[in-house]
């Protein structure tokens, strides 16, 4: 799959970029909270797929968090963030310093609902 516009990029770069930066946001964390983390599967996918197009995701939409929050202690749907690097790469109109900080931030911004936090804590927190 392959994003629209005029600021196509191959797929398999901005997966190398956005593996790279998150692999050092990762490392920057405490370790309680990477511990945390390793629980939660992260999906780099190029574009919402039709079945999350479906259930009402917007196809620009840069990520999304599912299951429950890390206080919550459900295990019934496993935690997941997605991040569609697509996405990023066209709302960054293809500026490789703004993709790479824009995912770090919608990566934290997701991260912010597995730890529990709502709309308000994020945008607090500067993530939103």
């Amino acid at each position: 799959m392959s994003h629209q516009g005029n600021l196509d990029a191959p797929f398999s770069h901005l997966l190398r970029i956005a593996e790279d930066e998150l692999h050092g946001l990762r490392n920057s964390l405490p370790p309680p909270l990477r511990a945390k983390l390793a629980r939660v599967a992260v999906l780099l996918e190029d574009l919402p797929s039709p079945e999350f197009l479906s259930d009402g995701i917007e196809p620009d939409q840069l990520g999304l968090f599912e299951g429950a929050p890390a206080s919550d202690g459900d295990s019934s749907q496993p935690p997941r963030i997605t991040l569609w690097l697509g996405n990023h790469w066209d709302f960054c109109e293809a500026q490789e310093d703004t993709y790479r900080a824009e995912v770090r931030t919608t990566f934290l911004h997701e991260l912010g609902h597995f730890l529990g936090l709502d709309e308000l804590d994020i945008e607090e927190r500067g993530l939103a």
